[in-house]
């Protein structure tokens, strides 16, 4: 019989999930309607922040999150190269400067006394930001990033698309949830279907800033405005005004509708994460081919399991030969042509491109069944026993 595939991640979709959006699908509203503000609230509530913003995409979130810190062409931002592009394409949208440091060789996480050094090489202000992600899951200590950014009188916005439940422990022992706006002027999140809460597409954006949370309002709807206490003409009901320059970044009722039955069981869907994590942690310890693992860390959420093995390539190929379809969580995005036309350049990262060339994104999703991951670990063991 042949082995079904596995992929690296996957979505699932319950009858319950299903039901409301054929509810939301029947209802008045399939876009700009109330799905999003209970989808907000409830999502706000979830992570601890004050306020949300619901989008169209975690891209657009970044975006957004550039122009309300009104990110420019004299900006200088500071990312990792361990991530998805958008965290560093949402600086050059805005035209802004997009400065790499390097990742701490155990968490794969932006190291932040490399930032704090790249800060301090170059001239007092000439810095406005920094992007931390909270990358396959594990937490960044944003506590560490907030004293750096109020030394030098940066901002952060933190990109957790793979961590929504996730945590890390602040110097006074309390849980810090991605997401909260205690330490980032402004917090990210995707609804990718790989990612923990899946919306097919869908973003949110997160903070306690009330004057951000309205500037992201109006930027996510072309700028455009109908409210009597905004607007600076007053022509009728049917008035509106765009006061800014915007986008249409905006939700529909029934992707909310599925993200709000989707987030009912986002504990539930960590809790099975953290398990599979732990049989993975388990079955490579002391196995010689296993260069690292993600670590069993308080508060991972574990969007993904990477290991760090010789012969990556070769495993890869051996894997989908045998219906496992793992994955590379990332290629650095110093490296990509765009970013090494415009200056960066290779060898400038070492950890980060000594991580690459190992790194190995196992299956990683609630549904994952025992036998499954069982026959994971199974076929590496194997290739690495011929």
């Amino acid at each position: 019989m042949t082995q079904k595939i596995i992929p690296y991640g996957r979505q699932e979709i319950t009858n319950e999930d299903i039901q409301v959006v054929i509810e939301s699908l029947k209802s008045d509203f399939l876009t700009q309607g109330p799905t999003i503000l209970e989808f907000e609230s409830k999502f706000a509530d979830y992570v601890g922040s004050k306020y949300a913003v619901a989008v169209s995409n975690g891209t657009a979130a970044l975006h957004l999150c550039a122009l309300a810190l009104n990110v420019n062409e004299n900006s200088n931002i500071i990312t990792t190269p361990i991530t998805f592009v958008a965290s560093a394409n949402c600086v050059k949208y805005c035209n802004g400067n997009v400065w790499f440091a390097d990742i701490d060789p155990v968490t794969y996480t932006l190291d932040v006394s490399k930032v704090e050094a790249l800060i301090e090489s170059k001239p007092k202000g000439f810095f406005n930001g920094i992007i931390p992600v909270d990358f396959a899951g594990f937490a960044v200590d944003l506590e560490a990033f907030k004293n750096l950014a109020n030394k030098h009188g940066l901002w952060i916005i933190e990109d957790a698309c793979h961590a929504p439940g996730g945590f890390f422990i602040n110097s006074k022992n309390q849980q810090e949830f991605c997401g909260n706006g205690k330490y980032a002027e402004l917090s990210i999140f995707s609804f990718h279907p790989v990612k923990h809460i899946a919306c097919g597409e869908g973003g949110m954006i997160t903070t306690n800033d009330i004057s951000l949370y309205q500037k992201l309002l109006l930027l996510r709807t072309h700028g455009i405005t109908k409210d009597a206490s905004a607007i600076i003409e007053h022509h009728g009901g049917w008035y509106y005004e765009m006061q800014e320059l915007g986008y249409n970044y905006r939700l529909t009722d029934f992707q909310a509708a599925l993200g709000i039955s989707q987030l009912k069981r986002a504990d539930k869907g960590l809790e099975r994460r953290r398990e599979i994590a732990g049989i993975y942690k388990n079955s490579f310890k002391d196995k010689k081919y296993i260069l690292s693992q993600s670590g069993d860390v308080l508060g991972h959420a574990y969007h993904l399991y990477i290991i760090q093995v010789e012969n990556r390539k070769g495993l890869y190929d051996y894997l989908r030969l045998n219906n496992i379809f793992c994955q590379v969580h990332y290629i650095p995005v110093h490296t990509m042509p765009y970013y090494k036309a415009q200056g960066y350049k290779k060898e400038s990262m070492p950890i980060s491109e000594k991580y690459y060339e190992h790194c190995l994104s196992l299956p990683m999703f609630p549904t994952l069944t025992s036998e499954e991951q069982n026959f994971v670990i199974k076929t590496i063991d194997e290739f690495y026993q011929n």
